[in-house]
């Protein structure tokens, strides 16, 4: 439990960026705490790829050794809790948690990442993450010259295929209905041997999250390593929205190049500002935003 009520800062969000920027102005020597409700939305992801000297850990170990790493400087505090509520302005800001705790903060930052929507298709949600999975830099080369799908249409399944064709030439699109690609598209796809399949989607039979196949609903199905998708998402807290922190016509809440929300006082980093999900953005995120928090601070703004 927290020490005291009154903060430098209180950092909404405990996974990469919000350690990171903890990490930096724990070594400004700032009074901040960290509340965080133990729910990533990577928790079933077995492997983070693509950040330099943790190559292959689990998102779990990593955000342990950066948390060990964070609770040596002891300015930084940890609370288990969830923020419903947030009160005041710059310097003199109210958190209010879902315990009933209350928090007094002159900065805030939200570090809250985003929640995807699963469609509604059998094995998807069981899956997401660790055969279903959003990002090739992630997860491609785990997947290379395996039979992998797309389930995407449109404009971003042409683009996905365009890009995976490069890890696999196993590939396949699925539409999930009618196949909204310009002849032109259509054209460069079959010259590069891609399928589009506009097969509705039933099933995804899959063991512990593994994928085996893809049942559609005409009985016919299709063995399967891996299948692409890019479901949408929303907010993972609303706070910030509620709060009048504008969010952008994508759906990320709009940041200056300082991490700066619409919001004085108010910060943001991680994948509830960018479309570019991965553990060394967020890294990078969180500690420019802990670094320009601290100059708020030491300048009196």
């Amino acid at each position: 439990m927290e020490k005291n009520q009154n903060y430098d800062v209180v950092i909404i969000g405990g996974s990469y960026a919000g350690l990171s920027a903890a990490l930096a102005l724990g070594r400004a020597i700032r009074n901040v705490l960290v509340i965080d409700n133990g729910n990533p939305c990577n928790r079933q992801t077995p492997h983070s790829h693509n950040f330099l000297t943790q190559d292959g850990k689990t998102p779990a170990n990593i955000t342990a050794l950066g948390k060990a790493e964070v609770m040596r400087y002891p300015t930084i505090e940890f609370l288990t809790d969830l923020v419903t509520a947030v009160k005041g302005e710059n310097n003199n800001f109210d958190v209010i948690t879902n315990s009933g705790k209350a928090i007094k903060a002159r900065k805030l930052l939200f570090s809250t990442g985003v929640k995807d929507l699963m469609p509604d298709i059998p094995g998807f949600a069981d899956c997401w993450g660790i055969s279903v999975i959003h990002c090739p830099y992630c997860h491609g080369y785990e997947f290379k010259d395996q039979a992998t799908g797309i389930l995407a249409n449109g404009d971003t399944a042409y683009e996905m295929a365009l890009m995976i064709n490069n890890w696999t030439k196993k590939l396949t699109v699925f539409t999930n209905g009618k196949a909204e690609l310009t002849e032109a598209q259509q054209q460069q796809l079959t010259s590069l041997k891609i399928d589009v399949i506009e097969k509705n989607l039933e099933e995804i039979e899959h063991q512990a999250g593994s994928m085996n196949r893809i049942m559609f609903t005409d009985g016919s199905n299709q063995i399967l390593n891996a299948l692409y998708a890019r479901p949408p998402f929303e907010q993972h807290c609303l706070v910030p929205k509620e709060i009048g922190c504008e969010i952008n016509k994508m759906g990320y809440i709009q940041i200056d190049d300082l991490q700066k929300t619409t919001i004085a006082g108010v910060f943001a980093a991680g994948d509830n500002t960018s479309k570019f999900r991965a553990v060394s953005a967020a890294v990078a995120a969180g500690g420019k935003a802990g670094a320009v928090i601290n100059h708020e601070l030491v300048a009196g703004l």
